[in-house]
């Protein structure tokens, strides 16, 4: 009997009114037709260039934006269409790590009150006593001391409030973290060890999180399956190793030679993207990845491919199966 997942989301859309540069009003899909799930336990790589959609997708899938069209459903429970009050103690249940460290803090507040806050909003401490032991418990757990509560978050460095915005996440015990590019804005001596801290707090846990970042080499090290996103659509979904190993798809081979590693010609044939990510306002017909792709043929200008089970567990957004 197959296990339902902790997190399944179905047909997401989510289109912005904007104006062009001549005033003109126009419609912008930053997601669409996304679906996918989360086991329990379980990191789910999301991926792409910016301006893919990725963090558009992390955020309309906590509800911090308003979804267009589809479905989010939560342990079971569609959490789509609710009101902000019934949606209350799902929030607690689904949290955020930011990508920016250092905008993601009030500088006002002591680190104390920054993590403690959720316990406050959520009602997970009765007094200040048992918020203040929480959130020393919290320090521990992510690998900063107690002395840490009554400071500011000026007084730390990059990688210590990223250790910061994660005690605060954890803070309402969720079973669902959205990680948007939380190594991003890192030194690379750092993010190893955030990238460690989160698999360890998976482990301890059982948390199910969606890892969003650009970078394949990291999600590689700490996803379970990777989905592909170009330009508001998943075009690719496999287990980390496989995608990694022998990508289906050619904007996921494209980004895989860009990956750098320390001897280039052990690549082969590199396989470099060419220009850049389209408009979503005005987006190409058919196939969206087809005017940079190198095994584009006139039909996948007539229709847009499909996300479609290509066996072993994988998926691609596709016509062709003569590649890869």
């Amino acid at each position: 009997m197959s296990v339902a997942p902790l997190l399944a989301v179905d047909g997401l859309e989510k289109r912005f009114r904007v104006r062009k540069a001549g005033g003109e009003k126009a419609e912008l899909t930053a997601v669409n037709d996304v679906s996918f799930s989360i086991g329990r336990g379980e990191i789910l790589g999301l991926v792409g260039e910016s301006g893919s959609g990725k963090t558009t997708v992390g955020r309309t899938v906590l509800r911090v934006l308003e979804p267009t069209a589809g479905q989010i459903r939560l342990d079971g429970a569609d959490i789509t269409r609710l009101t902000p009050r019934a949606l209350r103690p799902y929030r607690r249940r689904m949290q955020l790590v930011f990508q920016d460290p250092f905008s993601s803090l009030n500088p006002r507040m002591t680190v104390g009150d920054a993590i403690g806050e959720p316990l406050v909003i959520h009602g997970l401490a009765r007094n200040k006593r048992e918020r203040r032991e929480r959130v020393a418990e919290l320090l521990h757990m992510v690998g900063l001391s107690e002395d840490a509560i009554d400071r500011h978050p000026h007084a730390f460095s990059g990688g210590q409030r990223q250790r910061v915005g994660i005690a605060r996440a954890l803070a309402s015990s969720p079973d669902l973290i959205v990680a948007d590019e939380p190594v991003s804005a890192l030194d690379v001596s750092i993010q190893a060890q955030i990238v460690n801290l989160l698999l360890d707090v998976r482990q301890r846990f059982g948390l199910a999180m969606l890892f969003i970042a650009h970078d394949l080499a990291v999600v590689e090290h700490i996803a379970d399956r990777m989905a592909v996103m170009y330009l508001g659509r998943i075009v690719e979904v496999a287990d980390s190793r496989s995608l990694c190993r022998r990508p289906l798809h050619p904007y996921t081979e494209a980004l895989l030679s860009a990956v750098p590693v320390p001897d280039p010609s052990s690549k082969g044939h590199r396989r470099i993207l060419k220009g850049e990510i389209p408009s979503p306002i005005d987006p190409p017909s058919g196939c969206v990845f087809r005017n940079r792709c190198a095994y584009a043929l006139p039909d996948c200008a007539k229709a847009r491919p499909r996300l479609r089970d290509v066996g072993e567990g994988r998926s691609k957004a596709c016509i062709r199966d003569d590649i890869l």
